[in-house]
């Protein structure tokens, strides 16, 4: 296990490494000019040649590049174009905490109802409520975010109409603000953990093993919680590891219809201003936030299954 620590941290600075050039590179040839679009109607040449020297946009590529690697490497991810040069740590500081607890709670609805469908569907294998729970799931796997968001908000209005209240359409600080943007992006994540369940639970139901306990004359209620879902859950974790990083580190489209400030929000609008280091920032966290959650999911694999730790 320490073997495979050591092996992700060394590895860790190279996916870094590999993150920021791609970023950088794709920003640094993009059409447009930063200061330019920072400047608006102002066209003033003292005021832009001077922003440029501030954001070090007149020195050559690979200075640029290594100007911001020796930040990065003090914890500074340089400062925002368009927020009136405001450290982007501080930017990403202020929405992290709000991304996180959307993804959280998307996390344990998708966990808490995509789980017992996929255990549903695959124990009444060939019946018509495992036909049922395939058409939901691939349905609610199937719509994307931006279709799924207005049919909740034309029937949040629908009630709105009926009953003179409902669920706020957009914004952020409230709990009901929470619950559809919630929906939302529990949708797909919730139709991806019931399939994934269902495949595994169908595979280790055809395993020896599980013919052999009920050859012993085990019961079916301790055949199913010893035998079966404890053997069925490990592949989840494979798929639901770097599920998680991508929910908890901003989910775009549903955080900017929903005018949610998190990290989604905030790279959408850094893409729309061209605001490079904001975008740098963000493609950071979320490929840290993926190592890190692959990095726990083997280590919980290897806790959970004696034959990978035999094998490690």
């Amino acid at each position: 296990m320490l073997a495979l620590i050591l092996k992700r941290l060394i590895s860790l600075p190279f996916v870094i490494l590999a993150v920021t050039f791609l970023t950088f590179i794709i920003g640094y040839f993009a059409p447009g000019d930063p200061i330019l679009n920072l400047m608006g109607n102002q066209r003033d040449q003292a005021i832009y040649e001077r922003l440029r020297s501030l954001y070090g946009l007149d020195l050559p590529w690979y200075e640029q590049y290594g100007r911001y690697m020796a930040g990065l490497a003090q914890g500074d991810l340089g400062l925002s174009y368009r927020f009136a040069q405001r450290p982007v740590i501080e930017l990403i500081r202020d929405g992290l905490p709000v991304s996180f607890l959307l993804g959280l709670n998307a996390l344990l609805v998708s966990l808490v109802i995509g789980l017992p469908l996929g255990i549903i569907a695959a124990l009444r294998h060939n019946t018509v409520i495992e036909r049922a729970i395939m058409a939901l799931i691939l349905g609610l796997y199937a719509v994307p975010g931006f279709v799924l968001i207005p049919l909740l908000q034309w029937l949040n209005y629908q009630v709105y109409l009926a009953r003179g209240s409902a669920l706020p359409a957009a914004g952020w600080g409230r709990p009901e603000h929470w619950i559809m943007p919630t929906i939302v992006l529990a949708a797909a994540s919730l139709g991806y953990i019931a399939r994934i369940t269902r495949a595994s639970v169908l595979e280790t139901l055809g395993q020896d093993y599980i013919r052999t306990a009920q050859s012993k004359g085990l019961r079916w209620a301790r055949i199913q919680w010893v035998h079966l879902l404890g053997n069925a859950i490990l592949p989840i974790l494979t798929v639901v590891g770097p599920a998680i990083a991508f929910l908890v580190t901003g989910a775009f489209v549903v955080e900017t219809l929903f005018s949610i400030p998190g990290i989604g929000f905030l790279s959408v609008e850094a893409i729309s201003q061209r605001d490079y280091p904001v975008i740098q920032g963000t493609t950071v966290i979320l490929a840290l936030a993926v190592v890190v959650m692959n990095l726990i999911t083997d280590l919980l694999y290897i806790t959970l299954d004696p034959r990978v730790r035999v094998d490690a």
